[in-house]
Order: C-alpha cells, then sequence, then structure tokens
C-alpha cells in the first residue's frame, strides 16, 4: 500500500459548523455510497478530488469522475505529486484554479507529469470553499457526514493496517496520520462502532 499524506504544513481552517453541541440528534448510521455520492473505487488519486466527486453529486445531481492527475501535475507549490500532500492544499487548488477537469478527459497516469495548462484551464466541476472538522471529536465528524462525504487522514504505515483485508479494521488506529482517504459513512455492527472508508 503506498500512503503518501504529508501532514507537516499545518493549516488550521476550522469550522464550529461542525462543533459537538448539546441537543445535536445525529442519524444513527450514514452511507453515502446509498445516496450515489460515492464514485467507484479506483487508482489511489487524491481522496480531496473524491470529496469533491460527492459534494458535486449532492448539489447537481452529477456524479462525475473527476481528475486526480490535474492536482499531481499542477497543485505543486505544496504537495508533492504521487509522493504526496495535504487535502487542504488540494482543496485550495481547485478553489484558486476555478475547477477541475474530468477523468475521462485527463486520465490518472500514477507518475508526476508536466502540469497541462490547456486541460488545467477545463473546469467542469467546481468549488468555493472547504472546512476541517474539528479534530478528535467523533460527534463533529458525525455531524459533517451528515452533510457530505468526508477526506479523513488515517495512520496507515503499520503492518496490521496494510495486511488488512476487509470487514471492520480493529486494530489501533495510530495518530502519525501519513495517507488520506475518503470516509462515507458510519454505523454500528454488534455494538462496535465503525467509519466506512473508501482507499
Amino acid at each position: 500500500m503506498y500512503v503518501g499524506s504529508r501532514l507537516k504544513r499545518t493549516i488550521t481552517r476550522t469550522s464550529l459548523r461542525y462543533e459537538a453541541r448539546v441537543g445535536d440528534t445525529l442519524p444513527e448510521s450514514v452511507d453515502w455510497r446509498k445516496e450515489g455520492a460515492v464514485a467507484e473505487v479506483k487508482d489511489q488519486g487524491s481522496c480531496a478530488i473524491e470529496a469533491v466527486e460527492g459534494v458535486n453529486k449532492i448539489m447537481m445531481g452529477d456524479l462525475i469522475s473527476l481528475y486526480e492527475q490535474e492536482l499531481v501535475d499542477c497543485d505543486t507549490p505544496y504537495n508533492e505529486g504521487c509522493s504526496g500532500g495535504l487535502m487542504d492544499y488540494a482543496f485550495k487548488f481547485i478553489i484558486n484554479n476555478g475547477g477541475v477537469d474530468t477523468e475521462e478527459d485527463y486520465p490518472y497516469k500514477v507518475v508526476d507529469g508536466r502540469c497541462d495548462q490547456t486541460r488545467k484551464n477545463a473546469k467542469v466541476v467546481t468549488i468555493d470553499s472547504y472546512e476541517d472538522v474539528p479534530a478528535n471529536i467523533k460527534e463533529s465528524l458525525k455531524k459533517a457526514f451528515s452533510h457530505q462525504p468526508i477526506s479523513v487522514a488515517i495512520e496507515a504505515g503499520g503492518r496490521v493496517f496494510q495486511l488488512y483485508d476487509s470487514d471492520i479494521f480493529d486494530g489501533i488506529c495510530g495518530t502519525n496520520l501519513d495517507h488520506g482517504v475518503l470516509a462515507v459513512g458510519y454505523g454500528t455492527e454488534n455494538g462496535k462502532d465503525y467509519w466506512i472508508v473508501k482507499n
């Protein structure tokens, strides 16, 4: 498994909108796959793009597979192409670029490339902002899930996680965040809480 989320640079854009509050009523479970807001699993790419795909489906009604290669090739001032990066920087790039193109028009190549200015200027899907959910508060994350799928960072470098195959992962989650994934829901099974994650 490739781990590539680089979390050394700090960006704080925490939203109070998702702060857990007394009296919040949260759904017992959420699964954005059932709502059609999660594209098929594909080569790793950027989990920031996957969150944008989900938001576009929720807001506009269309699930469009977006162009990870644009982030790999063009979002280079802060992120490091195939060597990883920070999701917040990817969102910032999409905003500053005025949007991103589709994967169909510019397929993911799994290698760093030169930024194609023609494709960079093709803007099929746009976003105008992003927010960070308050860290380490389950209720805040659940509150955010009631709105959309979420890009999250996890510790994926450990052997137990790398050998994990399916079902509920019950190993130590860790705090050395090194991999970006798309969290698409949560629930409880046999008394055990879980998050649904698309890698």
